[in-house]
């Protein structure tokens, strides 16, 4: 099977000690809808912000690249690989 690739969205809270953890993530149909979603989560209710990404790779094997980031909305930590 043929590469794959995902584009999500995924908004960023705060945790009890103030840090910022990552909340649910949504797979969108394209790179524009993440980017948009993305965008609405940065806003939503107890969000300090929200990225958009995408992800390749095969889904049989489960074997996927890196992400890469599409975009930054809000107070996003700089180092998203520690998350």
């Amino acid at each position: 099977m043929s590469d794959v690739t995902y584009y999500v969205a995924m908004p960023f809270l705060l945790d009890n000690d103030g840090s910022p953890v990552a909340g649910a993530a949504e797979e969108c149909q394209s790179s524009t809808a993440a980017l948009r979603r993305a965008e609405i989560l940065a806003r939503g209710a107890g969000h300090i912000g929200a990225v958009a990404f995408s992800r390749s790779g095969d889904p049989m094997t489960g074997e996927f690249g890196d992400a890469t980031l599409l975009r930054k909305f809000g107070n996003v930590p700089e180092d998203l690989a520690t998350l």
